[in-house]
């Protein structure tokens, strides 16, 4: 499959059981995902990177806790506790995941006002980060997208590559989700509204 890329959403310490954001299960996915690579002409892995004081954590938000919800110049924003900050033994691959058969690195959420779930774009919808126009260069037209977590960045991801007009597939076994407040069969029903291919 030479014009799709498997997009390996944030699949890092943080986001793993033990982690600072962990999602349920979210190392259960690395075999799977190290499986699925030999298939696609591109295997692109993304990675949170945030500097410390990041304008998304809650600690820097007097009087505000993890998972409540503020807004921001760009929309509303999720606070969540300090995670991926960049360089740290949290912000980097699973150790079972088989990075070397990478072609790019996405790191997003550098900048630190602003956060970045998708990997095409930051939160104000505009900022991109580069994928884009890399995928098309390489000639490709279809994405699968699979990691964590599938209810934000894997979403956002799929959504985002919908609307620039990829074929978008999301590999729902190789995904886990947070699920806050619903917002796990919200996601789901958004992605498939958006056209994206979810199984």
């Amino acid at each position: 499959m030479t014009d799709t890329a498997l997009l390996v959403i944030d699949v890092q310490n943080d986001f793993c059981p033990g982690g600072a954001l962990a999602v349920g299960g979210g190392d259960e996915i690395v075999p799977g995902i190290n499986a699925a690579m030999a298939e696609f002409g591109a295997v692109v892995l993304t990675q949170d990177w945030h500097p410390a004081g990041h304008s998304s954590f809650a600690s820097e938000h007097d009087g505000k806790a993890p998972m409540e919800m503020i807004r921001m110049p760009y929309g509303p924003q999720v606070l969540w506790p300090d995670h991926c900050v960049q360089g740290t033994e949290g912000a980097a691959f699973h150790a079972g995941l088989a990075t070397d058969r990478a072609d790019l690195v996405i790191r997003k959420g550098f900048r630190r006002e602003i956060d970045s779930y998708s990997a095409f774009f930051e939160n104000d919808h505009k900022t991109p980060t580069g994928l884009e126009g890399y995928l098309r260069t390489r000639g490709i037209s279809r994405v699968v997208c699979v990691g964590l977590a599938t209810d934000f960045c894997v979403n956002f991801s799929a959504v985002d590559a919908a609307r620039l007009g990829f074929e978008v597939e999301v590999r729902t076994a190789l995904c886990r989700g947070i699920d806050l407040g619903g917002s796990l069969p919200a996601a789901l029903q958004g992605m498939k509204d958006a056209g994206v291919r979810v199984v």
